[in-house]
């Protein structure tokens, strides 16, 4: 086994994700009030059935990334979580520790899980156990959450709730209520009753226990359990006496079950990856001008533009986005862009997420850009090659600088549009392409 380094309404918001790699998260939100262990045990076993894929759910990728990575970093990102056991099939195995070493995950254990999903909970919490054989336990937490490897986007301060309960009350859990009324029905297949939706909750994870609380219930567990039991909270309540705090959650605490939840994930993503771009509009008058339209425009979009004349050489200003806009007149920028492709590398800022970069050549002349230089496109397809096995997209569109006023706003309109569409889109078949405005 591996090393483990201790060092909203919408479907999902990682948007506290994407800043905390940006070295300004929001999300110190429980340091100095969990001031004990916290680890959690995600249990990644399951073939995926409903999903009618042959690759199990917690594997199936978009925006490059299998869906447990970006779970994983929903709980990596918290710095008073000290340990993330993953627990996968035994066939699974090397494939889970190629996904925590390509995308750097270093909170991770891996162990391998069970026939069932409560013995595969069990195999991770005895990862903490001094009873367990093989190489040393982990250091045993005071409070262990228990959560869905396929359920990405689950905010800190949430979290916080649902741990301070745990130690609180020795076990807690999420709740959110019904959306359909449940019915009973006879074996012939007719309504015997219904209940009233207003009573009952839905239980949802993640789930908080003290340790050993849900070491004991665990332990205890009969057969049956084992194999036809789904309630974590049931079983510290059955076992070990302990009555869980329910806290009503957010919209956000869905899991991806069907082909169709990794789009809508992949699309909250690029949603919220979407809200913020940095606008480099260099020194020329034309090329500023540009630049406020463009960043007046792109706010009817619900983006935030930040504007600089350059960014060479600021680092940290790339480091705060994943959204890159340059606007130039001239053809040596594209030896801007290629630095700019560099440095981002260098960073490893596309390691999680997508980067996009869109360069708006401004034509000052009404000859096209690409028919004065067809060299140029070769150019920008070659840079676009390469900085896409690096996760970092690069777009091109051509604006031409027009006397007429109406002509020049209904090219700044459109150019407005394309780039949103782009940031919004992150459509890898478009890149290295020199689009019109």
């Amino acid at each position: 086994m591996e090393s483990v380094n201790t060092t909203s309404d919408r479907p999902c918001d990682p948007r506290c994700l994407v800043k905390s790699e940006a070295g300004i998260s929001e999300g110190n939100v429980g340091q100095g009030v969990v001031d004990f262990p916290v680890a959690v045990v995600l249990p990644a076993a399951g073939s995926g059935e409903r999903m009618g894929l042959s690759t199990p759910k917690q594997f199936c990728t978009f925006l490059n990334r299998p869906l447990i990575s970006f779970t994983i970093e929903t709980f990596e990102r918290i710095p008073w979580i000290e340990t993330i056991v993953v627990v996968v099939a035994k066939e699974s195995h090397d494939q889970m520790l190629h996904i925590i070493d390509r995308f750097h995950h270093t909170k991770v254990k891996v162990v391998e899980g069970g026939a069932t999903r409560h013995r595969s909970i069990f195999n991770g919490l005895q990862a903490f156990s001094e009873s367990m054989e093989g190489p040393s336990p982990l250091p045993r937490p005071k409070v262990v959450i228990i959560h869905d490897a396929v359920r990405p986007f689950v905010e800190e301060d949430f979290l916080l709730k649902i741990t301070l309960a745990a130690k609180e009350q020795g076990a807690s859990g999420a709740i959110r209520p019904l959306v359909s009324t449940v019915i009973a029905t006879t074996s012939e297949g007719y309504l015997d009753h219904s209940l009233e939706r207003t009573k009952y909750r839905a239980s949802e994870m993640p789930q908080g226990f003290l340790y050993d609380i849900i070491f004991q219930a665990y332990q205890r567990c009969s057969e049956f359990d084992f194999e036809f039991g789904t309630e974590c909270l049931h079983l510290a309540l059955q076992y070990s006496g302990t009555n869980a705090k329910l806290i009503e959650g957010p919209q956000t605490l869905w899991k991806v079950t069907y082909k169709r939840d990794l789009a809508a994930a992949e699309c909250v993503i690029k949603e919220t990856l979407s809200l913020s771009a940095c606008l480099i509009s260099g020194t020329m008058a034309e090329t500023v001008e540009l630049a406020s339209k463009l960043q007046k425009n792109l706010a009817a979009h619900s983006m935030t533009l930040d504007l600089h004349p350059f960014v060479k050489g600021n680092d940290e200003l790339l480091s705060k986005t994943r959204n890159f806009i340059q606007i130039s007149a001239r053809r040596e920028s594209l030896s801007e862009i290629t630095e700019m492709v560099k440095v981002l590398e260098e960073m490893n800022h596309a390691l999680l997420y997508p980067v996009v970069i869109i360069w708006v050549h401004l034509c000052m002349s009404e000859e096209p850009f690409h028919r004065q230089n067809p060299d140029e496109l070769s150019s920008i397809m070659d840079i676009s090659m390469k900085a896409k096995q690096r996760n970092i997209l690069l777009y091109g569109i051509e604006v031409i600088h027009s006397k007429i006023p109406e002509l020049w706003e209904r090219s700044v309109e459109r150019l407005s549009e394309i780039t949103a569409a782009l940031i919004r889109d992150r459509n890898p078949a478009f890149t290295g392409q020199l689009l019109q405005a």
